[in-house]
């Protein structure tokens, strides 16, 4: 039987000629001495999408940037969202032409030049149903604006016949259904997103630390220059000093503004959204988006081989740290996906994982639903800023934004000598950039005679989820066949991307892995064994 736990850490090979990348060859408490003795021009606390673009952002026009957050990147609600690049189809309601406009320019940059390795396109289905919030001639006019305004890169939006539309989801209600509107956005795994994120600032020159906790600000004649931090891992505690801080702790944003004044007034409300992990009954060559009112849509989407179904919108007042689906929200969500999905796909016995995130959003009265997914800057008293909200969809946008808004503050106080971000070239592509097909055939078509051979399931899996850096975790596995063995018989996953992500992708616990690193979790297979497995790997470094 094989233990796994004998492994020891691994360097990878060079990809494409590229120099090998190491993330653990500097250890926690190196990282740690790195950030304790060093005066950074910028602190970025907060380790989601926002925080993470930013700090790419940042280290690209040459400045000195360390990034932390008090669990792991993208563990909270970067890591909760739909799972989609999109342009935002509900946004036309209100007659935000111009926003739908800008966020399918992004959407296309990043599936085709920035990460079309980590992104793939997406059919949507918009079934019109008799006695439906929306008529199929509106709905028909809706997609073919969507799709003009992205210039009918994904195609021309139309109306399709209930029965075509049946054949690519064979689990479509088509009782009172007359007519399917058809648009194109593009799906992404969220978690390896945001990875491949701070792998790039990483590469730019920033210095990353996950599980850091924020225990006190610092301050130097009323202004705040640094924060005191906690290893959760290890205990240990230490400091980072810097020239500018930047609070993008999303939904913690005012519990960090108290820090710095604990007078500072509430600057935000959160929205929870929950979703379902199901398995499928059946194919799907499409995505479901059907209207539940004249504002919302659920969606059940084809996702990582299972349907994800979701989600939902309602005020949330409690602690973040507590956010989690309730027995109402998985009722909700199966009730609403029933009206465009048959029963057969439905039964509470196929769900295999269930999350929930929390969207920020400016705060003010009003249906949360209504209210808008933009991205709020706030300076507090002692000259933290603080930024919030904003949709994956942009999370370039937002980087780049927050960027121009630092570098134009009173007092300058990240100086004069380094790049705008007006300089920096526009679509600058994640790490492992490739065309994900040409990366599974190379896979298979590669792997050694002698020795396991790749699964093609697996090789898809590592394309689609690493671009050309699969080709160093295929490496792992033909130098110690022990790694090339799969995690659980019924998914793709592979050992060596565990000790890979030990060793290149700051992965410190079992969960790091199983929910945000690999697709175990969600597919309902991270059992004990298999956590006490990866567990004993990540601490065999």
């Amino acid at each position: 039987m094989t233990t796994l736990q004998s492994v020891p850490a691994l360097g990878t090979h060079p990809a494409n000629g590229s120099a090998a990348f190491h993330a653990k060859a500097v250890s926690r408490a190196e990282t740690r001495e790195q950030l304790s003795r060093s005066t950074y021009d910028l602190l970025v606390i907060g380790g989601g999408i926002l925080g993470i673009s930013t700090a790419w952002h940042a280290a690209q026009s040459g400045l000195r940037v360390a990034l932390v957050d008090a669990g792991d990147f993208a563990g909270a609600t970067s890591s909760a969202s739909s799972k989609l690049l999109h342009g935002g189809l509900r946004y036309l309601q209100t007659g935000a032409v111009k926003l739908v406009a800008e966020n399918h320019f992004e959407r296309r940059a990043v599936s085709r030049q920035v990460a079309p390795h980590l992104a793939n396109p997406l059919t949507f289905y918009l079934p019109v149903y008799k006695g439906g919030p929306h008529g199929a001639a509106k709905l028909g006019a809706g997609v073919f604006a969507y799709s003009a305004l992205s210039a009918f890169g994904d195609g021309v939006g139309h109306l399709l016949s209930p029965s075509k539309a049946a054949q690519d989801v064979p689990e479509l209600r088509t009782d009172n259904l007359k007519a399917v509107a058809v648009y194109g956005d593009d799906q992404m795994n969220d978690s390896r997103m945001a990875l491949m994120t701070v792998r790039a600032a990483v590469e730019s020159g920033a210095t990353v630390l996950n599980h850091a906790a924020v225990t006190g600000l610092r301050f130097t004649r009323g202004r705040v220059t640094g924060a005191e931090l906690k290893d959760t891992l290890s205990g240990d505690e230490f400091g980072v000093s810097a020239r500018l801080v930047l609070n993008a702790t999303g939904p913690w944003v005012d519990h960090l503004r108290k820090m710095e004044d604990e007078n500072a007034a509430p600057s935000i409300r959160l929205s929870k959204g929950a979703h379902l992990v199901l398995k499928r009954t059946s194919p799907w060559k499409a995505a479901l988006a059907t209207p539940i009112d004249k504002y919302r849509i659920t969606f059940a989407l084809p996702w990582e081989d299972m349907l994800l179904l979701g989600t939902t919108d309602e005020e949330y007042e409690g602690d973040p740290a507590d956010v989690s689906v309730t027995e109402k929200d998985i009722s909700q969500i199966l009730d609403e996906a029933a009206f465009s999905i048959r029963d057969k796909q439905l039964t509470r016995d196929l769900i295999t994982y269930s999350f929930a995130g929390l969207r920020v959003l400016p705060g003010g009265p009003g249906d949360t639903s209504k209210a808008k997914r933009e991205t709020v800057v706030t300076e507090g008293r002692g000259g933290m800023l603080s930024v919030a909200g904003g949709k994956w969809t942009t999370f370039r946008h937002i980087g780049r934004t927050v960027m121009k808004q630092l570098e134009t503050l009173p007092g300058r106080p990240l100086g004069e000598d380094f790049e705008p971000v007006s300089a920096l070239p526009k679509k600058l592509p994640l790490p492992g950039v490739a065309n994900p097909r040409a990366v599974a055939h190379r896979l298979l078509v590669d792997t050694p005679a002698a020795g396991p051979r790749m699964g093609a399931d697996t090789a898809k899996h590592l394309a689609t989820h690493y671009g050309s850096l699969a080709f160093d975790i295929a490496r792992l596995a033909e130098d110690n066949p022990e790694l090339a063995g799969r995690v659980h018989e019924d998914a793709p996953e592979i050992w060596a991307q565990v000790v890979y992500a030990r060793d290149n992708e700051w992965a410190e616990t079992a969960d790091d892995v199983l929910r945000r690193r690999t697709t175990l979790t969600i597919r309902g297979l991270a059992d004990d064994e298999i956590r006490g497995k990866v567990q004993n790997l990540l601490d065999n470094k």
